[in-house]
């Protein structure tokens, strides 16, 4: 009997004490949380401080993040936490270019700097601006102008609705093929941008109108355009390039319309078309069309990215004998991280790249320009996410000239 006593004395004891243990455990936990609550509180506290002491709230630029398909800086607005925004990217290089027929140069080039300033009236009201002081700005010499240009790469108001219509309206970069939109210089290898992005798909194209925008379903989403054409009138290699309005003034500006759809619907990948339609200049029948594919896709360390399209423009003998009446190009572009294979942070994507355009592919007459192709060997280096120095080697051929250049560039985000 006394045994069994004992037993249930020592029984209630280890229950109580059990018991007494865990409510302090609890106890610590809750007083732990409580802790964190109170550093965090602290924390938002200090920086609504320091936001009154300086009078401005400033967001970081976070180099995942893109809205409705721009460059990271220029999305920078929709994600801030202030209502003003103020953002940015910049780029300059070294180029030495050898080539058979004796045409050889160097070229060092504060090639752009471009700050992105925007304003959020309201949570669905938003202005995004991009100006860009390219070549180092603009030099006076005696009263002319000289050397680079300072333009407005873009100015317009978003009116968001809902995730399957917004509108845009203003000056607006044209949703055509991949770097026209994201041109910022961590978001391709090479130092200079694609020749199908210089004379196919003019970058930075840019004209005033109207887009509504939005998801279809999830995982694709669409564009619409309604904006100032291009005045395609020239010729030559430059025939598209040439006819950008962009923001500067224009009188009897014809009307053009571009549409875009994208699917991102398996993770790392963006797979889409887009297609523009406008006449091709004031006083005649002839009409310009431009179509394009493309195609984004990551995985792990692994990149591929590439364009193709193909302008048409109808009626060309009316513009001139020798008009171009088609032109088609493209370019592949193949990247590894080599430092995704060790534990190293940053990243070292070696790449190639390989491209072929003939802007010139047949003209009225039934003559054609030279395909021009390249090869473009390099490396990138990212010792910030937001910040690149790059390194490329380009073989050029056209016709019977051939074309080497060594470059080095440094670019950055902000």
């Amino acid at each position: 009997m006394k045994r069994r006593n004992i037993t249930l004395a020592l029984s209630a004891f280890l229950l109580l004490g059990s018991s007494a243990y865990a409510s302090e455990s609890s106890d610590i936990q809750a007083l732990k949380q409580e802790v964190k609550e109170l550093r965090e509180m602290t924390q938002i506290l200090v920086d609504e401080t320091s936001d009154l002491k300086t009078g401005f709230n400033y967001t970081v630029v976070d180099s995942k993040k893109s809205y409705n398909g721009l460059g990271a800086a220029a999305s920078k607005v929709y994600y801030s936490k202030s209502p003003l925004s103020i953002g940015g990217y910049g780029e300059m290089y070294y180029s030495d270019t050898t080539t058979n027929n004796n045409t050889d140069k160097t070229t060092l080039d504060v090639y752009r700097f471009v700050p992105y300033i925007g304003y959020k009236f309201s949570d669905n009201i938003i202005l995004n601006t991009e100006i860009e002081f390219e070549h180092g700005g603009v030099a006076n010499n005696g009263g002319t102008a000289e050397g680079g240009e300072v333009i407005v790469e873009f100015m317009y108001l978003d009116f968001l609705i809902n995730k399957n219509a917004n509108i845009r309206v203003g000056n607006m970069l044209m949703p055509i093929g991949l770097i026209n939109e994201r041109h910022e210089p961590t978001l391709f290898t090479t130092v200079q941008r694609p020749n199908t992005s210089k004379y196919l798909i003019p970058s930075t194209w840019h004209e005033s109108g109207v887009m509504v925008y939005g998801d279809i379903i999830d995982n694709l989403s669409y564009k619409f355009t309604a904006v100032s054409a291009l005045q395609t009138g020239v010729n030559g290699s430059t025939w598209l390039r040439d006819g950008r309005g962009g923001s500067f003034k224009q009188t009897d500006a014809n009307l053009a319309f571009a549409a875009r759809v994208d699917y991102t619907g398996i993770n790392g990948l963006l797979v889409g078309a887009s297609a523009y339609s406008a006449p091709s200049v004031n006083g005649v029948s002839s009409t310009t069309n431009m179509y394009d594919v493309h195609l984004d896709y990551k995985n792990s360390g692994a990149r591929v990215y590439g364009v193709y399209t193909q302008t048409d423009r109808s009626d060309a003998a009316e513009i001139a004998t020798d008009a171009v009446e088609k032109a088609k190009g493209g370019y592949i572009n193949f990247s590894y991280d080599i430092l995704s294979l060790t534990s190293i942070k940053k990243q070292l994507p070696i790449f190639v790249q390989f491209e072929s355009i003939n802007p010139e592919q047949e003209r009225a007459n039934g003559t054609s320009g030279d395909d021009l192709d390249t090869t473009t060997v390099g490396v990138n280096y990212f010792p910030h996410e937001q910040v690149v120095l790059k390194f490329d080697y380009t073989m050029a051929r056209q016709g019977a000239v051939d074309t080497d250049t060594a470059s080095i560039s440094m670019g950055f985000i902000f």
